[in-house]
C-alpha cells in the first residue's frame, strides 16, 4: 500500500499497471455460479454480470485488446463484444481466481467503505447515462456504458493501492465543501483523476473510443456530454440532494435531452419541491416533457 505522493503522472501510471486490480465479492460469486452453467449461459448474461463491476470492467476489456490481433479491424468496445471474442470456457478459466476488494481492505475498512461508495456512484452513472443514451436512441448503448464506468478508474485505484491517500482526499473536501475535486486531488496526489484516466487508457491499450468518450475536453460532443453529465450528477448527488451543483446539473440534463428540468428530477429520484410539482401539475404542454424519445439522436 502506497502511503506517500509520486513524483510525476508517469510514475503513478507505471504504479497503477503494476498492481492487480481486484473486484467485488459480489462479481465473484455470480461468476462461480454462472461457471455452473457454463455450458447453456451467454456471453450477454456473463457481460451482464461484468458490468455491474467497474473493476471487472476495466479488467476484461484491458485483458482482450491484445487478443484481438488481427482478427478484428475495429477496436473491441463493449464487453459483450470481449466475451464473445475469448469465448466463454476461456473466459472461466481466465479469470477463475480473482482476488477480491474485500479481502484487499478487509484491515482497512474506512477504506474499503470509500471503495464501495465510489462503485456505488460508478453503477449509478452507469444507469443514468444507459437511460439518457437510450432515451437518444444512441446506437451503441453499452459503449456508452463501459466509458461512464472507466470514467472512476483512478479513484477505484487510488483507493485499492494507497488508501491513505484517499482519504486524505477526503478529507479535504469534507473540511472545504467548496474546495473543488480537482485541486484537492492535485493538492494531495500531484496529478488529478482526469488525466490519470487518460494517461492510463492509453497505457494499458484502451479502445480509442473511450479515450474520446470520457475525455472532459472533448465535452461538447453528444456522446462525451451523455458520458460527463451522468457522471457529476451521481458524484453531485452522492453528496445529499442539497448539494449546490445539482440545481446546473438538472439544468444542463434538460437541455442536453430538451425535456423538462422537472422530467429530469423525477427520473433521478431527486426530490420535488412541492412548487415546482404545484406548478407542474398546473402548467400545459409548453413545460410538460416529451411522452416519446426524439425520433433522432441530438
Amino acid at each position: 500500500m502506497l502511503d506517500h505522493a509520486l513524483p510525476s503522472l508517469d510514475s503513478w501510471v507505471l504504479f497503477f499497471s503494476e498492481q492487480e486490480l481486484p473486484v467485488l465479492r459480489h462479481t465473484v460469486r455470480r461468476l462461480e455460479e454462472a461457471r455452473e452453467r457454463m455450458d447453456s449461459i451467454s456471453g450477454r448474461e456473463i457481460a451482464s454480470i461484468i458490468l455491474q463491476d467497474p473493476m471487472m470492467t476495466v479488467r476484461m476489456l484491458a485483458y482482450i485488446q491484445p487478443l484481438r490481433g488481427s482478427r478484428l479491424r475495429n477496436d473491441v468496445t463493449t464487453i459483450d463484444q470481449a466475451v464473445v471474442l475469448l469465448g466463454i470456457e476461456p473466459f472461466f478459466k481466465k479469470f477463475e481466481n480473482l482476488s477480491m476488494v474485500e479481502d484487499t481492505l478487509k484491515d482497512q475498512p474506512q477504506a474499503l467503505l470509500g471503495l464501495i461508495n465510489v462503485v456505488r456512484r460508478a453503477q449509478r452513472a452507469a444507469q443514468y447515462a444507459y437511460d439518457w443514451a437510450l432515451w437518444r436512441h444512441d446506437l451503441n448503448m453499452e459503449e456508452i456504458v463501459v466509458a461512464t464506468l472507466l470514467h472512476e478508474l483512478p479513484e477505484l485505484l487510488l483507493w485499492c493501492c494507497a488508501p491513505k491517500l484517499a482519504l486524505q482526499i477526503k478529507a479535504l473536501q469534507k473540511s472545504d465543501r467548496a474546495l473543488r475535486s480537482v485541486t484537492a486531488q492535485e493538492t494531495v496526489l500531484g496529478a488529478h483523476f482526469a488525466e490519470m484516466q487518460q494517461a492510463l487508457c492509453r497505457a494499458w491499450n484502451l479502445p480509442e473510443l473511450m479515450l474520446k468518450l470520457t475525455d472532459e475536453e472533448q465535452a461538447s460532443a453528444p456522446r462525451v456530454r451523455n458520458v460527463l453529465l451522468a457522471v457529476n450528477l451521481a458524484r453531485h448527488s452522492a453528496n445529499g440532494w442539497d448539494d449546490a451543483a445539482l440545481p446546473d446539473d438538472y439544468r444542463d440534463i434538460a437541455e442536453f435531452l430538451h425535456v423538462h428540468i422537472y422530467t429530469v428530477m423525477k427520473k433521478a429520484g431527486a426530490p420535488i419541491p412541492p412548487e415546482m410539482e404545484a406548478a407542474e401539475l398546473g402548467l400545459g404542454d409548453e413545460a410538460a416533457a416529451p411522452t416519446e424519445p426524439p425520433a433522432q439522436p441530438q
